[in-house]
């Protein structure tokens, strides 16, 4: 396992992308690449969740196999880290994990990432606004959810703060509170939908 946690990276430009990772796929992946060319990043961290809180556990696959097919799907890019850090921890609350993260890693400069989907519903979450104030965001363009992004509560409330495009390729050396809209490529993989075909197909989640 790559895990980051317990590894001293040398990397100065870290993205953190968090989530259920149930299962990761190839739009996990599609983001990823776009923030380590827009961003001019040198890593990639993906935070797999042991339990989302807004998320139902029915259909959620287990814990290690989530982070196993994160490790299979992501392999071969090696700017992209795997870590099961929320679970060591004992953090279910982003804001938290971003907390001690920063404690660990006092020499890094992170970038929160995420999808516009999530920019729609991260005012659900446990201090949200913190987020925003521990480090920059950068939110990726995401079918169909993009379309109602400036509407967002955290966009509304962060108006001012919003980076240009010009700009935002230096997102990670800013100091919060910084947040930029990426409008890259869409690519309509989900978890969801993977999920349902496999449903449909009989095959299990965790194969």
């Amino acid at each position: 396992m790559r895990d980051t946690y317990f590894i001293a990276s040398q990397s100065q430009r870290i993205g953190l992308m968090g989530g259920s990772f149930n299962p990761a796929h190839e739009g996990h992946l599609h983001i990823s690449k776009m923030a380590l060319q827009k961003m001019n990043l040198d890593e990639v961290w993906w935070l797999v969740s042991p339990q989302n809180p807004l998320k139902p556990t029915d259909g959620m696959a287990a814990f290690d196999d989530r982070v196993r097919i994160a490790n299979t799907v992501s392999q071969s890019h090696r700017h992209i880290r795997v870590s099961d850090v929320e679970a060591r921890l004992g953090t279910f609350h982003t804001s938290k994990t971003l907390e001690r993260l920063i404690y660990r890693f006092p020499k890094q400069k992170f970038v929160w990432i995420m999808g516009a989907d999530n920019l729609l519903q991260i005012g659900q979450w446990y201090q949200w606004a913190s987020i925003f104030h521990r480090m920059p965001v950068a939110i990726f363009a995401r079918w169909p959810y993009s379309y109602a992004a400036s509407t967002a509560k955290a966009a509304i409330r962060f108006a001012r703060f919003r980076v240009g495009p010009k700009q935002a390729r230096n997102l990670a050396d800013m100091v919060p509170p910084a947040w930029a809209f990426f409008h890259v490529p869409f690519n309509q993989q989900s978890a969801t939908r993977i999920r349902i075909i496999s449903d449909t197909i009989g095959i299990g989640h965790n194969e």
